[in-house]
């Protein structure tokens, strides 16, 4: 198993691969803040110092630089490739940190030689920068970050206790002060690194619990979904047998049916087509929300299919007092659509508007082409909805009218369904409303030759 030998080092498996990830992609980001800090203090240490050992420091940088971009893209190739990370993906990481921290302290070390036993301001505020950078950024890995540290905490001491054993200074010498501020320095950035390294493990254990939560919600999910659809077609079964045996009780085949008996059964045969549709409704919105909302697109004249859809809905509008209305456009306008979905959600708006569309008021379709797109348009005139509810309007059992005012009631999924189905033709949907003058539910869906 990968890393098996290495548990010393860390906790697990999976745990040390998502650090060694991150640690190679925060490694390639800071690729060019690296080489501006090592560009700037080489040229000081070229134009104030020594030339050639600016060249040499140079390239040990470069070689450093080329070793750590080598190991960081092995490791991100090799994870997008789905495949584990071995323990020597570690142990190069744990080399190219030696190098490279050896590389920045042997700078330090050789400027302050040159320096001589005086305050060593250049060198130290490097390692101090160096220091800071690597508590910001080096801390995905513990046992890394402490190697770093390590070394350029021993640089920090070395440097000034270097100069007081040079030249034998005495408690009051300002060596002695330099020694100190560099043990105060190097506390602070090991406290540095002990802040983010502990932000980074508080964000990846809530990565942790929102993946777990996730989890938990995507098994809910499926088992809402598999709950609703073996619910839906258990029901369906005997509903069918229950629809089928009353219309043909109605249909006097069995006999004749009192007048009493007959407004019982009738009653009886609407909540079972009400039941049906509820049914349908809830087995299409599981589908959608499945992603599994079968398509059956075909070049289709709008004008055509949205004149059957305003014929079939004719009758329902009339019964409830509305008359239904089509404002025809010129010419044809053709869309690849399942032409049974389209008529389905313009079925479902058509029948929203009339049922909060006073007696004697126009339910008003319209279509039209605009920029690639068909619009379809379904206008009422009842007391209107709140734009700001517009979220609410398009979620499953929803109500858009709760109030007395309705003629009829609903399942509250028409609206819901209808925005999966357009969405699915890569359309949208909307409405526009303003209080006591109606509303209008508009979808777009594009055109022929438009859809890529």
């Amino acid at each position: 198993m990968a890393f098996a030998k290495g548990r010393v080092w860390f906790e697990t498996d999976d745990c040390i691969e998502g650090q060694l990830v991150d640690y190679a992609e925060i490694g390639q980001r800071l690729f060019w803040q690296r080489q501006t800090i090592f560009g700037v203090a080489l040229l000081l240490a070229a134009f104030y110092y020594s030339l050639p050992l600016a060249f040499l420091n140079l390239l040990l940088v470069v070689i450093t630089e080329m070793y750590d971009g080598w190991v960081f893209r092995s490791i991100l190739t090799q994870k997008r490739s789905g495949q584990r990370l071995e323990l020597g993906h570690f142990w190069a990481v744990v080399i190219g940190t030696i190098a490279s921290a050896g590389t920045i302290s042997f700078f330090a070390i050789w400027i302050s030689i040159l320096q001589g036993q005086s305050s060593h301001f250049m060198p130290l505020f490097f390692l101090f920068a160096a220091g800071v950078f690597a508590a910001m950024n080096n801390h995905y890995i513990v046992s890394v970050l402490a190697i770093r540290l390590g070394i350029y905490g021993v640089t920090f001491l070395f440097i000034p206790i270097r100069d007081i054993v040079l030249t034998g200074a005495d408690i009051q010498s300002e060596l002695w002060v330099q020694l100190f501020a560099s043990v105060f320095v190097a506390y602070f950035i090991v406290d540095c690194a002990r802040i983010f390294l502990s932000m980074y493990r508080k964000g990846v254990n809530r990565l942790k619990e929102l993946e777990e939560q996730n989890r938990k919600v995507e098994a809910a999910l499926a088992a809402k979904s598999a709950f609703l659809s073996t619910m839906s077609h258990e029901l369906r079964t005997p509903l069918t047998s229950i629809s089928a045996s009353l219309d043909l009780a109605l249909s006097g085949k069995l006999g004749a049916v009192d007048t009493g008996p007959k407004k019982v059964l009738e009653i009886a045969q609407r909540n079972s087509g009400t039941l049906k549709t509820l049914i349908d409704q809830v087995l299409d919105l599981q589908k959608a929300s499945a992603g599994h909302l079968s398509l059956e697109c075909s070049e289709t004249d709008l004008t055509s299919l949205v004149q059957e859809a305003v014929e079939v809905n004719e009758p329902y509008v009339g019964k409830l007092g509305s008359v239904l209305r089509f404002d025809k456009p010129d010419g044809v306008v053709m869309a690849p659509v399942d032409r049974t979905r389209i008529k389905q959600a313009l079925s479902n708006l058509v029948s929203n508007a009339a049922k909060f569309s006073p007696s004697g008021t126009e339910v008003v379709v319209r279509l039209v082409s605009d920029q690639g797109q068909a619009v379809i348009e379904v206008s009422d005139q009842g007391e209107g909805l709140d734009e700001k509810s517009k979220d609410r309007v398009f979620a499953p059992f929803t109500q858009l009218d709760s109030s007395d005012s309705r003629k009829v009631g609903g399942t509250g999924l028409g609206l819901s369904i209808t925005k999966q189905i357009v969405e699915a033709h890569r359309g949208r949907i909307d409405y526009r409303s303003k209080p006591g003058q109606g509303t209008t539910f508009s979808f777009t869906l594009p055109l022929l030759g438009s859809v890529a």
